[in-house]
């Protein structure tokens, strides 16, 4: 009968595999942390948007489960002039809300910049439009200028004018949500600016004033070239806030008058819970969603080839 040497121990612990331990490496931990985050991005987020994909091809309510019907819904939404209406209405409002507050946003930061008495004090001021609760702003701009008798009205009529039906025309209409959503969005694009314009190169500026650079070509060649990355951002992220905003025309003129500032979202909106179709609702959403993706795209590339 042979006897077996003893094992000789060399040190080296065999490897283990598995699920426990890989929980047990230090790899497993930065994804630990991110799990807890992950599983509600999952839950509040990616499930509702499948769940409200599926429903795009269904002619579900919200009394009943539909059944499957294809592609008929985006059909019928591509053929609905109400669909084309709020299409082109998002874009303008997009469009003048973006340049807008740039514009504004840009020439408020560059004077924040300055040497200013009470300086702190017009910062904050300027930033209370996009503190202030948005059904409070939105509804004391409706008050005052609702109808005839509202103060704006009262205004005009002191210096000898008409009254203007601002809510009832839709031209006068069109133009209010616009400045006021200007209004309420501006403070942002104005706070990140100063934010990028007082983390500039200063030497630069000094370089340039040596050599006998006026204040406007030193913006020009100077401020702006070191914006570009900001401003792009902050035009991408106005353009997604905007085409997805529901609570200006909503508050102002609920859409109207005959539907004339009722954008995507509205128009999503009276689909679900105004006509009770889920599935006509779910498809104008992920049509929204589609077209913010190929501006972005067309943005990015077109900042690109420049």
């Amino acid at each position: 009968m042979s006897v077996a040497p003893p094992r000789v121990y060399d040190g080296i612990h065999p490897r283990r595999t598995g699920v426990g331990a890989w929980l047990k490496s230090s790899n497993s931990f930065p994804y630990l942390l991110l799990a807890p985050s992950v599983a509600m991005i999952v839950g509040v987020i990616a499930y509702p948007m499948i769940l409200g994909f599926l429903y795009g091809f269904t002619d579900s309510t919200m009394l009943k489960q539909g059944d499957f019907i294809g592609l008929e819904n985006y059909i019928d939404l591509l053929a609905a002039p109400d669909f084309r209406n709020a299409l082109l209405f998002s874009l303008i409002f997009a469009l003048f809300n973006v340049i807008g507050c740039y514009a504004l946003g840009l020439g408020l930061a560059l004077l924040m910049n300055e040497e200013l008495p009470f300086r702190g004090f017009f910062r904050v001021a300027l930033l209370l439009p996009w503190i202030v609760p948005s059904i409070v702003s939105i509804v004391s701009w409706r008050w005052l200028i609702a109808d005839q008798n509202a103060l704006a009205n009262q205004i005009i009529r002191a210096f000898g004018g008409s009254p203007i039906f601002f809510l009832s025309d839709a031209g006068w209409a069109i133009a209010v949500v616009i400045v006021i959503k200007i209004w309420r969005s501006f403070p942002f694009m104005m706070l990140s600016l100063l934010a990028a314009i007082q983390g500039l190169d200063r030497t630069l500026y000094e370089a340039a004033a040596i050599d006998g650079a006026s204040r406007w070509k030193s913006f020009i060649y100077i401020t702006m070239p070191q914006l570009k990355n900001i401003s792009i951002v902050l035009c991408l992220l106005m353009t997604i806030w905007t085409v997805n905003d529901f609570d200006t025309p909503w508050l102002l003129t609920q859409g109207g008058p005959a539907n004339a500032t009722e954008n995507l979202v509205l128009l999503a909106y009276r689909y679900t819970f105004g006509r009770n179709d889920v599935g006509m609702g779910s498809a104008v959403s992920f049509t929204t969603l589609i077209i913010l993706m190929v501006l972005i795209v067309f943005m990015l590339r077109a900042q690109r080839e420049r």
